[in-house]
């Protein structure tokens, strides 16, 4: 190699010791080795190693195409020692700095999709809930009231007619009428159960 390529490769161990020494240190704050199990943390320092090697590696191989020497070695080790010394404490602030301004932006962006977007589409449905249950329950009032409208009717005007029909009617007609009454008279109860149970759900949510 020739002066300035061993230079240039120097500076770059340099560099890369400091680089794995700011490197190191985020890795360790961000794993919490006590709250890990053994293997996990295992896989990860061999991962983390692994990584590690193919920087340095690419990074040398970029500068001199890769021609190892003792004194780059030396050179990583000077640059570790030296961010050990300088820029450690330096880092690490910035690191903790960097760390809070990430999660109170997360909190911001939470709190903001909540109240620009969760809660107006909540609003809107629940509105939509009112609205729909209001309609049925509008519906099936009126449809209640023409029913006893027409049962009004049919009884006043059919009375008579019914009464003369009912001596000529058998037996087995007449209980099929009755459970078809039942029937109806049923399915009206078990609606207006139904719309006062989801007014009471939603006035319950609201």
């Amino acid at each position: 190699m020739s002066l300035p390529v061993q230079f240039y490769t120097l500076l770059s161990m340099i560099g890369m010791g400091i680089l794995f020494g700011a490197m190191l240190d985020t890795y360790q704050r961000f794993l919490k080795r006590g709250n890990r199990k053994k293997w996990i943390v295992f896989l990860n320092d061999l991962l983390f190693w692994f990584i590690q090697g193919i920087i340095i590696f690419y990074v040398l191989f970029l500068v001199n195409y890769g021609e190892l020497r003792f004194y780059l070695f030396l050179a990583l080790l000077c640059g570790f020692s030296a961010y050990q010394a300088l820029f450690k404490k330096i880092y690490l602030s910035l690191l903790e700095s960097l760390i809070r301004f990430v999660k109170m932006m997360a909190r911001l962006t939470y709190r903001t999709v909540f109240l620009l977007v969760y809660k107006p589409i909540k609003g809107l449905c629940l509105l939509l809930i009112a609205i729909i249950l209001y309609l049925y329950g509008l519906l099936l009032s009126l449809v209640k009231i023409v029913w006893i409208m027409v049962k009004w009717m049919t009884k006043t005007l059919f009375t008579p007619v019914l009464w003369i029909l009912k001596k000529f009617i058998p037996e087995s007609a007449k209980k099929l009428v009755a459970q078809l009454r039942k029937k109806i008279a049923g399915y009206l109860k078990g609606s207006k159960n139904t719309f006062i149970k989801a007014l009471n759900f939603f006035q319950k949510k609201r």
